[in-house]
């Protein structure tokens, strides 16, 4: 993703860059989500894992056929330490001691303000799964849903000329009942997806047992995109 498409600047910011970590905001270390006839899928991202390695935004463009230079997903790096701060593990100001990342994609909001303004239906909650995604049949690259987005995570395609989101690879992997690319290539159990509606699922175990977070929850978009921080120790 290039700075034009996806202002990671404003997204990392918002997450707590330059702080301990991901900035509280209405978290909750239970799943609130009540049990319905249809699904809500979610993912969850462990910084306590991730090691930046990539394989995951690799797997994202290859199982989603993007084109050369763009990306549904990003990691950015994150630190705690002043420029030119002595790390207090290796005592170098410069150094690799620090891994923690953040994923940087589209929010999934259950409010999705991209859905809420396309004036041609394109932008769309899938009417099965309930995940958001476009009908490339119909968007007029009006880019409206790419300036409602708060997240800034929402690009046009360069190929299709049709806007473009993470939509847990819908129409690839989940179309044959993979789980999404991302998911199935992080080697480090990082990324976690499935059905919150489920109880019996693994996510909504997971939600029910970890503390995490949602980016700009008090937007009232309801992500479905959940964190679970690095958090520096109590002194």
């Amino acid at each position: 993703m290039n700075n034009s498409t996806l202002n990671r600047r404003s997204f990392i910011k918002s997450v707590g860059v330059g702080g301990a970590a991901l900035t509280v905001v209405g978290c909750s270390s239970n799943n609130d989500t009540a049990d319905t006839d249809k699904p809500h899928y979610v993912m969850v991202f462990d910084q306590t894992k991730c090691v930046g390695c990539g394989r995951c935004k690799d797997a994202c463009n290859k199982v989603n056929f993007l084109p050369e230079g763009m990306a549904r997903l990003d990691l950015e790096r994150q630190t705690d330490r002043v420029e030119g701060e002595v790390c207090p593990k290796c005592g170098k100001t410069e150094c690799n001691c620090e891994r923690k990342y953040v994923r940087v994609s589209c929010q999934q909001c259950q409010n999705a303000p991209c859905v809420m303004v396309c004036p041609t239906g394109a932008a769309h909650r899938d009417e099965e799964t309930g995940i958001v995604t476009m009908n490339p049949d119909t968007c007029a690259g009006c880019k409206y849903c790419i300036t409602a987005c708060p997240y800034n995570v929402r690009q046009i395609n360069p190929d299709t000329k049709v806007a473009d989101n993470c939509d847990f690879c819908l129409h690839t992997n989940l179309a044959k009942g993979e789980l999404p690319g991302c998911v199935q290539e992080c080697k480090f159990g990082a990324l976690k997806f499935g059905n919150a509606n489920d109880k019996s699922s693994y996510v909504s175990k997971l939600l029910a047992a970890k503390n995490t977070e949602r980016v700009k929850e008090h937007f009232g978009t309801d992500p479905s995109l959940y964190y679970i921080a690095i958090t520096k120790e109590e002194i």
